[in-house]
């Protein structure tokens, strides 16, 4: 089986920091690889993968003020649109825009459709050839038909244990409202416990307004973007992860990695998160700030072990990859669609 992977270009792959989308299609490319398919990855060409690396951008835009990133991802999308037809499937990790191009594809198209932007994209989706996977089944648009939903999985091997957390807790992801960063703050100190909080100031405004005020670097504390590395230490080391979110959001891979290390998660009862948190074996789900804090106290009570465990099972790699096999398999029988 030949399988070209159409990579994001916003950061390397996988990303220093931040970037979800590269991290999810770094590490399926290397276990597709560890699998025995032959793969290209279509990336920026200063990534780092198991697989054949080919593309035209030398680094991410998002990392270059000089570069477009609009124009980056149309000659990236169209250079390996070109070479579809060495492939026995394509498969579109870069939301809709290869999806306006379908028919200069030559092989099966999956995309796998991370988290709808808004609704005035869905053209590119209703108009398309590709073939739809959600990444969660609360994340499924009506207007569209879906071959399988793909739960994103995480190294699990990369991600330390940590059998007795501290008492503090931690706020994991972007620097928006949708993340609900404010709302972890009220928690964290009606809870009486410290709050680190950890990810790239995506409003400048809210944080300037609703969170920098918060931070004292004694009870809040701020360490902006960090990297894989820095991520299981920080994550593994708290009583739990707070994601009171203020969106239904799609997957949550930071929520994933907390369980992971077995730190227990407390979020609020939206998107994917019942389909994630296996309530009072990795976390407890909320509805508002005040069952929040009373979680807080409860947390202790979860097996941070059996959280690991369950965490595994669930979202290591090695499952995504398989979930996916199955896919490139039933659509390559399929033949195009």
């Amino acid at each position: 089986m030949r399988v070209g992977i159409l990579g994001p270009v916003a950061w390397r792959t996988p990303p220093y920091a931040y970037g979800p989308w590269e991290q999810v299609t770094g590490l399926l490319a290397d276990g597709l690889v560890a699998a025995g398919v032959d793969v290209t990855l279509f990336a920026t060409l200063d990534s780092s993968t198991a697989a054949r690396l080919d593309g035209v951008c030398p680094h991410g835009y998002a990392d270059a003020s000089s570069t477009d990133g609009r124009v980056a991802e149309a000659m990236h999308v169209s250079y390996a649109l070109a070479r579809s037809a060495d492939f026995d499937i394509i498969h579109n990790h870069l939301d809709w825009l290869p999806l306006a191009f379908t028919d200069h594809c030559r092989a099966p198209l999956v995309t796998t459709v991370h988290g709808f932007s808004g609704p005035a994209i869905l053209p590119a989706y209703r108009a398309s050839r590709s073939s739809f996977v959600s990444i969660s089944d609360a994340d499924r648009h009506p207007d569209l038909d879906y071959v399988a939903t793909v739960h994103h999985g995480v190294d699990a091997g990369a991600l330390p244990f940590s059998p007795a957390g501290a008492p503090g807790l931690v706020s994991f992801g972007r620097i928006h409202p949708d993340k609900g960063t404010h709302t972890a703050i009220e928690i964290a100190r009606r809870a009486g416990r410290t709050l680190t909080i950890c990810g790239i100031v995506q409003d400048q405004r809210y944080f300037n307004e609703r969170v920098a005020p918060h931070i004292d670097g004694d009870r809040v504390v701020f360490l902006g973007a960090v990297g894989p590395r820095r991520r299981g230490e920080v994550l593994g080391r708290a009583e739990a992860l707070l994601h009171p979110i203020d969106f239904d959001e799609p997957f949550g891979l930071a929520v994933v990695e907390s369980m992971v290390c077995g730190t227990p998660v407390i979020a609020y009862r939206r998107g994917a998160m019942p389909e994630i948190v296996d309530e009072g074996v990795t976390g407890f789900l909320v509805r508002g700030a005040d069952q929040a804090v009373a979680a807080v106290g409860a947390v202790r009570t979860i097996d941070r072990a059996g959280c690991r465990e369950q965490a595994r099972k669930r979202f290591d790699a090695h499952r995504m990859v398989n979930d996916y096999l199955a896919v490139y398999e039933q659509l390559i029988g399929d033949g195009p669609g």
